[in-house]
């Protein structure tokens, strides 16, 4: 019985990986495999990190100044959302520290490092339709972040993937109160 050989060596794994796994264990999860990819990501992540809690700022802020008669539900959401945006943050800076990255969380360059922009609105309808295009923009920045990690980093990925769900559905969540 012939074996194809050309099939099992397409399945092997790379011995000189896990030879260089075996060096530099105060690496620890980040192996040479990372390569040149693990600065480029770590920054992506901390304009993520940015994001998210200029978000949580921009939340809070419309949870505390949410006035009108259908303010108490929409003031509410505000603030589901701002807890969940932490939460983001917090994933996010747990995993620039895995990578061997320092989170940050410079007040000084927060605006500046963001992609979603800050709010003072004082009109509940304007800050609803501020927080959709917050969420779509967060939508679209963390699409392209999941493009660009792609099999570089798939932990990375994954953990973007999990927050991408949640900015979806807060963006139809928002929609939803834009509406009535």
């Amino acid at each position: 019985m012939k074996t194809n050989t050309a099939s099992s060596t397409q399945l092997a794994l790379d011995e000189k990986g896990l030879n260089a796994a075996r060096k530099s264990l105060n690496d620890g999860a980040i192996t040479p495999a990372y390569g040149p990819h693990r600065n480029a990501i770590v920054k992506l992540l901390n304009d993520a990190l940015a994001t998210e809690l200029v978000c949580v700022l921009r939340y809070k802020r419309h949870h505390f100044m949410a006035s009108g008669v259908s303010s108490a539900k929409i003031a509410e959401e505000f603030l589901v959302h701002a807890n969940e945006e932490s939460g983001h943050a917090d994933r996010i800076a747990r995993r620039i520290v895995q990578l061997g990255g320092e989170p940050d969380f410079s007040p000084d360059t927060l605006l500046q490092r963001s992609h979603a922009d800050y709010d003072e609105s004082n009109d509940l309808q304007t800050m609803v339709r501020v927080n959709l295009i917050a969420e779509r923009i967060a939508v679209e920045a963390y699409r392209q972040m999941i493009a660009l990690t792609g099999d570089k980093d798939p932990t990375t990925r994954r953990m973007l993937e999990d927050i991408l769900a949640d900015e979806e559905e807060h963006a139809d969540e928002l929609k939803d109160w834009l509406e009535k």
